[in-house]
C-alpha cells in the first residue's frame, strides 16, 4: 500500500522561489509514500538520510540508499517511491547554480555536505548571510561528489519496458531468457542481443541489477537478509550474500555500515531556503 508523499506546506511550487538552493525535509510515516510522475525547472538532489527512495525517469531506476542522493536535471520527468519510515531531504537548485551533470547519477554523500543539508533544512535559525555561506558551500561540494553504481537502464523499446515492470512487481519471478523470449515473441538470441543493445547489460546482469536496487532499498527499511533474500527468489541466504559481495564489493551488512550515520539528534524540522537572496549567474 502506498500513499502520497507530502510536502510541508500545500500548493508548494520550488519554481515560484528565487532561490540558488532550497532545502526541504519530508519524513515518512509507516506507509510507503510515492511522488507521482511530474517535472520541474530546477535541478533535484534527493537525498535518504534514513530508509530508501528509488527515482523513476525515463531511461530508468535510480536507487538511493540512505546517505547517498540522486540527481534529477531540471525540466526531467520523475517520480519517487520512499519505503515506510524513510527521512528524505529534496534539494532543488536553479539552473546554472552548481557545476552538475545534465544526466541522472547516484552520488554519495560526504558527513559535511550531509550536514549541510541538514542545516539549511532546519526552520529555527534566522540569519541570512549564514544560510548564503552554508549554501554556497553546498553548491561548491556536491558536483564533487562520487558517483555510485545503483542504476537499472530501462529502455523506451516496449518489450523491454514490458519486462522491466514484470520484474519490478515480481523480483523473485526466475523466467530463463528463453521464457522472457517467448512471451514477448523474440527468439532467445534477439531477446538476448536487444537487451544488450538497449541497456548495455546481458539480462543476467540487468536482472542483477534490479536485485540490488531491490535488496538495498528494503535493507534499507529494515528488512532482514533472510527475508530479502526469500523476496528475491534465492535459493539460499548464502547465495544472495555472494552475489551482492560480488557485485558491490561487501556483504549487505557492511555495505549499508559503510553508508549509513546515525540520524539521531537531529533538529524537528522541514525546510529552509535563504530568505529572497539570488545568486548572480555567470
Amino acid at each position: 500500500m502506498r500513499q502520497p508523499l507530502r510536502y510541508p506546506w500545500l500548493n508548494f511550487d520550488v519554481d515560484e522561489v528565487s532561490a540558488p538552493a532550497i532545502v526541504v525535509r519530508v519524513d515518512v510515516t509507516e506507509t510507503r509514500a510515492e511522488v507521482p510522475a511530474h517535472r520541474h525547472r530546477k535541478g533535484q538532489l534527493v537525498f535518504a538520510l534514513g530508509g530508501g527512495v528509488t527515482c523513476h525517469v525515463p531511461s530508468g531506476l535510480w536507487m538511493v540508499p540512505p546517505h547517498c542522493g540522486v540527481w534529477i536535471p531540471g525540466d526531467m520527468e520523475h517520480s519517487n517511491m520512499a519505503t515506510a519510515n524513510a527521512r528524505i531531504f529534496f534539494v532543488y537548485i536553479e539552473p546554472g547554480a552548481a557545476d552538475l551533470p545534465d544526466q541522472c547519477c547516484t552520488l554519495s554523500i560526504s558527513p559535511l555536505l550531509r550536514e549541510l543539508i541538514i542545516e539549511l533544512s532546519d526552520g529555527a535559525q534566522d540569519d541570512q548571510a549564514r544560510d548564503e555561506l552554508l549554501t554556497r558551500t553546498l553548491l561548491t561540494e556536491l558536483p564533487r561528489m562520487p558517483v555510485q553504481q545503483l542504476h537499472l537502464p530501462i529502455s523506451s523499446e516496449p518489450r523491454l519496458r514490458r519486462i522491466a515492470e514484470a520484474l519490478a512487481q515480481d523480483p523473485a519471478d526466475r523466467s530463463t531468457l528463453a521464457e522472457w523470449a517467448n512471451r514477448v515473441a523474440l527468439s532467445e538470441s534477439s531477446l538476448a542481443r536487444l537487451v544488450v543493445k538497449e541497456t548495455g547489460l546481458s539480462f543476467g546482469r540487468w536482472r542483477q541489477q534490479l536485485h540490488l536496487i531491490v535488496a538495498i532499498r528494503e535493507l534499507a527499511s529494515g528488512a532482514s537478509v533472510q527475508q530479502v533474500s526469500g523476496d528475491l527468489g534465492y535459493e539460499s541466504v548464502t547465495a544472495f550474500i555472494t552475489m551482492f559481495k560480488k557485485a558491490l564489493g561487501k556483504p549487505p551488512a557492511k555495505y549499508l555500515s559503510s553508508v549509513h550515520r546515525s540520524g539521531q539528534g537531529l533538529p524537528r524540522s522541514s525546510a529552509r531556503w535563504p530568505g529572497d537572496s539570488r545568486r548572480q549567474r555567470r
